[in-house]
């Protein structure tokens, strides 16, 4: 099978445990695309941080984001799709989580918006210490995200929760699935990531992939969590690193190795270099 599409996570599965890709995965990505395979990061980070990767791994595809609520062509900052949340259901969400008095941050494709510096946006903003002005990401410390909303009228992909209190952050899927208009996934064992409903990595494989004139036989999707295993059913082939979680495993055709000894390289060459 000659396959036209790589779908790649980062956290997990692209990125190593330090946060870095290594130069054999790099050398493969690269082969890959002088193959005319085009490498996709799709993510569940801020766009700014992925474009950050994409730069680095020189990429000119489209990037999916924000568990797929937003794809830009980074290269020349066009916009293929956007799928915000909208202002009441952010308000709604918002509330909630206030409400069980948890941590959440959330952002649009440029900002990173959070109360308390802590968890992932502490972890950024250590990040933005070590970068250059034009890498770092926005991180604004606001104190009304409601009036925010409204003054600016933002366009809000994605809001996260963290904690590690099961209890806590059960209750609060329970209450948040109330709500009929929202999708909610996670990516991580202690969160809870928020987008507007239908927003999935699938779906924005599944978008990505029509305006180019992909099938889906020909996709390869590569991934460790939950939010993970949409592409894995759009995708024609299905990857879970070994690091993935159990449920995550079941769901693909394959399974490589660990996100810290180069599974994606690994898959890579043995489905697309040979």
């Amino acid at each position: 099978m000659e396959y036209k599409m790589i779908a790649i996570d980062m956290d997990g599965t692209l990125l190593d445990d330090d946060m870095n890709v290594s130069e054999r995965t790099k050398k493969v990505l690269k082969m890959a695309t002088e193959k005319g395979v085009h490498v996709v990061l799709a993510t569940g980070r801020i766009f700014t941080s992925a474009r950050y990767y994409a730069k680095l791994l020189e990429l000119v595809t489209p990037i999916i984001s924000c568990n797929g609520a937003y794809i830009c062509e980074h290269h020349r900052e066009n916009v293929l799709y956007e799928q915000p949340l909208s202002l009441s259901n952010f308000k709604k969400v918002v509330k909630i989580i206030e409400e069980e008095g948890l941590y959440y941050h959330f952002y649009d494709n440029e900002n990173f918006y959070v109360k308390e510096l802590n968890h992932s946006s502490l972890k950024y903003y250590r990040w933005n210490e070590k970068q250059k002005p034009e890498n770092k990401i926005n991180i604004e410390i606001i104190d009304n995200p409601f009036k925010l909303a409204e003054d600016k009228n933002l366009q809000m992909y994605k809001v996260v929760v963290i904690d590690s209190d099961k209890k806590k952050m059960n209750n609060l899927r329970k209450r948040l699935s109330e709500n009929k208009d929202i999708e909610i996934v996670s990516s991580w064992h202690n969160n809870i990531e928020i987008m507007d409903k239908g927003v999935s990595k699938g779906n924005a494989l599944k978008k990505l992939c029509e305006s180019m004139n992909i099938d889906k036989s020909e996709v390869i999707a590569i991934g460790d969590n939950y939010n993970d295993v949409p592409m894995f059913e759009f995708a024609g082939v299905s990857v879970a690193m070994g690091n993935a979680e159990d449920e995550v495993k079941k769901k693909a055709s394959y399974i490589t190795d660990m996100n810290s000894n180069e599974g994606v390289a690994k898959i890579i060459e043995k489905l697309v270099l040979r």
